[in-house]
């Protein structure tokens, strides 16, 4: 993982998730480059055309904005969003 990929990822106020269609993926890397929020690793496994499709690092680090779908050119991928994220506290600093 690049240093520039760890400082993008933060816990998210909210929980996003995505659902790959791993055959219709062409391993591109849109989807990784463009994730505002680093939630998005290419896997290590590949698929039936050879590619490695992306996955989703942690639900908490995706907040469902679905850059990733707008950038796939194949349709492969898309994001949603579930709800708040139990998991996310407020900067103290921000106050």
């Amino acid at each position: 993982m690049s240093e520039a990929l760890a400082k993008k990822r933060k816990i998210q106020k909210y929980l996003g998730n995505v659902e790959v269609k791993i055959e219709h993926c062409k391993g591109c890397g849109f989807c990784v480059e463009f994730c505002p929020t680093g939630a998005l690793e290419l896997s290590k496994s590949f698929n039936k055309k050879g590619y490695h499709p992306p996955m989703l690092v942690d639900q908490n680090y995706c907040n469902g904005c679905d850059l990733c779908g707008l950038y796939c050119p194949d349709f492969a991928i898309f994001g949603f969003r579930v709800g708040p994220n139990p998991n996310f506290k407020k900067d103290e600093k921000a106050k």
